[in-house]
């Protein structure tokens, strides 16, 4: 019969030793982890989206405001007004500007988006703004994240499928779940080396739509922009699937300026810059990226114009009016002249900001109903980007968003 074993003081040592190795590791990581250096406050109750008045007010006056910076546009989702700004996202009560719900991280906001009720945040690490983080917009809480190479600038849009995160050396396209469908450009460590068909191209810029996304680029030993029309979610997303692409021929593609302005399943919309001898222009190109239509402009647009999609239209801002496209053709239905920005859709009219308050337009023709008086404080004129939540509306100016009601 073996004897039975017995624990000898050096067991009990080595024992005690693993031990305090496992709990120095632990805490190792817990300290270099990310979410040691991530503050997320939830919300205690959900603000539900609230009633659309039955009629405009005669006039607004500013509720709150709060820094911005790190978003594009005045977001505002279900309920909840959203602020972006240093390393923090805030839902707040958009009748107060009170907190419902934070999340915070000790790393700067590359970006901000939102759509189908989340909130898309990323931020910048040591490769690039590679970390990003998908909330839901009602209570703050963490859905998913992710973590790619990418460019130290990016900029975040939305098609209604897809999101877009476009820097000047590569980007990618994101499902809802975050997980990417497309990644375009510069690819650090390719795990299929040749699948990118061009390398060293500057992505000057890039719109999509759910079936298509295209890309205005600038490449090596090229002396005109080139357009290249992908698919947005190609079978394998480390192998891009182009539609067509080619060098622009037409005068506004030789010279520094151009970009996309709007994608539709059969359509792209793109501003060219004038010349010395041609005037700058909205031209439409198919899909195979023949040019079909050409639109000419009085004069140029803003490098601070920017574009909205709302309900069937396109809505170009120029820096100092607004033009009304047809979300399908691209075709220009009205201008506005004398706005300060993109307008928002409430009780039936689009709402324009105008220098002394915001103009109501009918949305078929764009003709003036009303004029809502507003006294902006700390205006400096720059690009006004609108949102609404129920009878608040939003105005995100410069770095900062206003919240605007009539009571």
């Amino acid at each position: 019969m073996l004897a039975p074993e017995r624990r000898t003081r050096a067991d009990i040592l080595t024992a005690v030793a693993i031990a305090a190795l496992v709990a120095i590791a632990a805490v190792v990581v817990w300290w270099q982890s990310d979410a040691r250096r991530t503050e997320s406050d939830t919300a205690a109750h959900t603000l539900s989206a609230p009633p659309t008045p039955e009629k405009l007010p005669s006039q607004l006056r500013e509720l709150w405001h709060e820094p911005d910076a790190a978003a594009t546009r005045a977001l505002g989702v279900g309920g909840v007004a959203v602020t972006a700004e240093g390393g923090t996202v805030v839902g707040r009560d958009p009748r107060t500007g009170e907190q419902v719900w934070k999340y915070q991280r000790d790393l700067p906001l590359c970006g901000v988006e939102s759509q189908f009720g989340t909130v898309i945040a990323t931020y910048r690490d040591d490769r690039g703004c590679s970390q990003t983080t998908l909330l839901n917009a009602e209570s703050g809480s963490r859905l998913t994240a992710r973590s790619s190479e990418m460019d130290d600038q990016v900029r975040l849009s939305v098609d209604g499928t897809y999101t877009l995160a476009l820097g000047p050396d590569r980007l990618e396209m994101w499902r809802s779940d975050l997980v990417r469908t497309l990644e375009y450009g510069k690819v650090d460590a390719p795990v299929n080396p040749r699948t990118q068909q061009r390398f060293g191209c500057t992505l000057l810029s890039a719109a999509s739509a759910p079936s298509r996304l295209a890309v205005l680029e600038r490449c090596p030993n090229e002396t005109a922009d080139r357009l290249t029309i992908l698919n947005p979610a190609p079978k394998d997303g480390t192998v891009p699937e182009e539609y067509s692409t080619h060098v622009l021929t037409e005068p506004g593609a030789l010279v520094d300026g151009a970009r996309v302005l709007a994608v539709s399943d059969s359509r792209i919309a793109l501003f060219l810059p004038g010349t010395n001898s041609s005037a700058p222009q909205f031209a439409i190109y198919d899909v195979s990226g023949n040019l079909i239509a050409s639109h000419q402009l009085s004069a140029p647009i803003s490098d601070k114009a920017f574009v909205t999609h709302l309900s069937s239209a396109y809505f170009v801002y120029t820096g100092d009016s607004l033009i009304a496209l047809n979300a399908t053709t691209f075709d220009p239905m009205w201008s506005f002249g004398n706005a300060l920005g993109t307008p928002t859709l409430l009780t039936g009219q689009f709402l324009v900001p105008v220098p002394d308050g915001i103009a109501a337009l009918d949305p078929t023709t764009g003709a003036q109903t009303m004029r809502i008086a507003v006294q902006r404080s700390d205006y400096h004129g720059d690009p006004i980007s609108m949102s609404s939540i129920g009878p608040t509306v939003l105005e995100r100016r410069g770095t900062t968003l206003y919240a605007l009601g009539s009571d």
